[in-house]
């Protein structure tokens, strides 16, 4: 997460984006996100994956505007700019609420889901995700024929009779992630279709999130929004 609010960094450096989130040789991290100034709005986030890729990424977003109010751009409500257009977002009792944009009526795949949150995300139900070998079956969902040329996320459900759990292959990282909040968004739809109503709460290695929405005869989703706690954990200057 970095205040390039003087949009200083130039955005043709990918190598720096893959080398920052390289874990041996750079900080390590799923990705990268700039905060900038924007006159229309309260902040602009550019997010890139770690292979120079840009998406929407959910978490990121809810990061990003706790990290905003910490720089002073915003209070509790705020409206910024993501690759995807415009979000609303508000920090209330320690959690950050991220607005996303009205999802399409849900797509079947046979005995999976297919729901683009902003992300396109492919959904799969499973009766044991913790056997799950995410990495290899993730990357062969990602990389088939049906997906082509941009491929998709990922995501490998468990509904358990204290929740959800939910796994996650994330395009551009090319690997498991601890949480993916696109990811966690499109499976709480998905869920709908099976009789859980709204909030849907949902676990990820990372941590517990939910997420609301209103659900609309058409089947399409709106007021779709993605909660959870965003804590700092360090912090520290980068040299390029």
């Amino acid at each position: 997460m970095i205040d390039d609010s003087t949009r200083s960094f130039d955005e043709s450096r990918l190598d720096l984006i893959k080398l920052w989130c390289d874990r041996n040789f750079g900080v390590g991290a799923d990705g990268v996100i700039l905060i900038r100034d924007h006159l229309q709005f309260d902040f602009e986030m550019v997010y890139f994956n770690p292979d120079g890729s840009q998406s929407l990424c959910g978490n990121g977003s809810r990061c990003a505007v706790k990290f905003a109010h910490t720089l002073g751009l915003v209070e509790t409500d705020c409206k910024f700019l993501a690759v995807d257009g415009a979000h609303c977002a508000r920090i209330e009792g320690g959690l950050v609420f991220v607005k996303m944009h009205d999802v399409e009526p849900l797509s079947n795949l046979e005995h999976d889901y297919f729901v683009d949150t902003g992300s396109p995300h492919h959904v799969r139900m499973v009766s044991q995700v913790s056997s799950v070998d995410v990495r290899q079956e993730g990357k062969a969902i990602r990389n088939s024929q049906q997906y082509q040329p941009n491929g998709a996320n990922v995501n490998f459900v468990e509904p358990m009779d204290k929740g959800v759990f939910v796994r996650t292959y994330e395009r551009g990282v090319e690997d498991e992630t601890l949480s993916c909040g696109t990811g966690v968004t499109a499976v709480a739809l998905v869920l709908e279709s099976k009789g859980f109503d709204s909030p849907v709460t949902i676990n990820t290695k990372g941590g517990e999130l939910a997420v609301s929405f209103e659900k609309q005869a058409d089947g399409s989703f709106t007021e779709v929004y993605l909660s959870g706690p965003a804590i700092k954990v360090f912090e520290g200057v980068l040299d390029f």
